[in-house]
């Protein structure tokens, strides 16, 4: 009896162990996100990506509202 309750948590040690192991994997192989470069919207001050960023004759914008603003 003694032998069959150690192979028990033997068993139960090889299972916890091969799961913890297999997720680390899987985080492993997934892509990291590339850094992007910033750029901050000359009219409201808010930061964007570069690539998603209007320009304009004074720096970048990030709607087409902000680089021509409506007149008062």
């Amino acid at each position: 009896m003694k032998a069959l309750l150690i192979l028990a948590v033997v068993l139960a040690g090889v299972w916890l162990w091969k799961n913890r192991r297999g997720q680390g994997e899987v985080n492993r192989s997934t892509p990291a996100a590339q850094p992007q470069e910033m750029v901050r919207c000359s009219q409201c001050g808010v930061h964007l990506p570069a690539k998603d960023a209007i320009t304009g004759p004074h720096g970048s914008y990030c709607c087409a509202d902000h680089r021509h603003p409506s007149e008062s």
